[in-house]
């Protein structure tokens, strides 16, 4: 008898070691995974022809398996519906937390079955709108980003000089129209540059939403799915017509993608071969943009390290994980007025923000010595 309960009392002890090990971590009785417990991440990008998202999405997954999960990355090639069967897989594979950089808003049903399954999600660098379904945004503060394209439009045709007399004549880019980021992006540039268009020494060719808040203008604007080709198209079709008798000093490009697109145009124009572009502004400090700032033909560009925005997105990511009260290095919780940057119109989400930098060709060694080029590539830009 006393040896049966001898192995009594040493199969409960087992058995109490064993439980009470499983239910170690988070709280509510959840198990909070470790470094190294290969929960699976899943990484949805929006698409490869802006090449900042496959670098993003490399990034981000080697951050994630540096920290000891798994991680798979998804691009959506600008299909909403098929971002949404990668997702539906992840979920299917048993991700325990999601990083989108959404498409359209049409993610809205996947990122209800996500919070349905009780996976975290975090909108990347792209706000996912019309959603209650996720908490979590890391971003850049885009509203800056778009200043600095209107100050390098400022900077570059001195406009604290011109006069109503001798007006500046300047065209209006935006991205796409299903990006939230869009938005700030354009109203940041206009808050810099309305003041001149009012006082008349900076005059709009073709349509002029003074604010997003203009949505008939600004869809007319707008380029769906930030397609180059789109904005060469329009580009073509403005020196064609609206503005052909007049010599554009300006042009309010969203992005470098869309910024070579319309240099390209005007390098087709015969008022601008062989003399001098457009100031045209830019963002993502691409390579070939990068070249074309060097080379004196696109004016600026921001730089917006996407490799830290990686970083952070996966230290966010794993402090979740883990039922940790996030603390980002180099990222600020938004407060105060940037707090509507996280209104989806449904809620506003916990938003993340790091600091862009403007760059112009005096300060192009600022993305060469972050290492944000490889290195044959930032031989070339020296």
């Amino acid at each position: 008898m006393k040896k049966i309960c001898l192995v009594l009392i040493v199969l409960l002890a087992a058995s109490s070691f064993v439980f009470g090990k499983g239910q170690q971590g988070g709280g509510g009785g959840a198990t909070a995974p470790s470094a190294g417990s290969g929960t699976l991440i899943g990484i949805a990008m929006p698409e490869t022809h802006v090449r900042r998202w496959g670098k993003d999405g490399a990034s981000l997954k080697a951050f994630a398996e540096a920290k000891g999960y798994r991680a798979e990355v998804a691009f959506g090639d600008a299909d909403q519906a098929q971002q949404n069967r990668q997702i539906e897989g992840f979920l299917t594979q048993g991700a325990k937390l999601l990083v989108v950089g959404n498409i359209n808003d049409g993610v809205n049903s996947v990122i209800a079955q996500a919070a349905s399954d009780e996976v975290a999600v975090i909108a990347y660098d792209r706000l996912i709108m019309e959603s209650a379904d996720y908490d979590y945004y890391i971003t850049f503060d885009n509203f800056k980003v778009g200043q600095f394209q209107g100050q390098g439009i400022e900077q570059g045709l001195n406009l604290a000089s011109a006069t109503a007399e001798s007006p500046k004549y300047i065209t209006l880019f935006a991205g796409s129209p299903t990006d939230n980021n869009s938005k700030f992006f354009f109203d940041g540039a206009m808050n810099i540059l309305n003041p001149y268009i009012e006082k008349g020494v900076l005059k709009v060719i073709g349509p002029y939403p003074k604010t997003s808040a203009d949505n008939d203008n600004f869809q007319r604007i707008a380029t769906e799915n930030w397609q180059a080709p789109l904005a060469k198209t329009r580009m073509e079709n403005l020196l064609s017509n609206d503005a052909r008798d007049v010599v554009l000093d300006a042009v309010l490009a969203p992005n470098d993608t869309l910024a070579r697109a319309i240099i390209e145009a005007c390098l087709a124009d015969a008022k601008y071969v062989g003399g001098k572009l457009p100031v045209v502004t830019g963002q993502d400090a691409e390579f070939d943009s990068a070249l074309s700032i060097k080379n004196g033909q696109q004016y600026m560009t921001v730089f917006k390290d996407t490799t830290k925005l990686a970083e952070a997105a996966i230290i966010l990511a794993d402090q979740i994980l883990k039922n940790q009260t996030p603390n980002i290095p180099g990222a600020s919780l938004a407060s105060g007025s940037l707090t509507s940057i996280g209104d989806t119109g449904k809620k506003v989400v916990k938003t993340y923000l790091l600091e862009p930098v403007i760059v112009t060709k005096s300060n192009l060694s600022v993305p060469i010595n972050a290492g944000f080029y490889p290195d044959d590539e930032a031989a070339k830009l020296r």
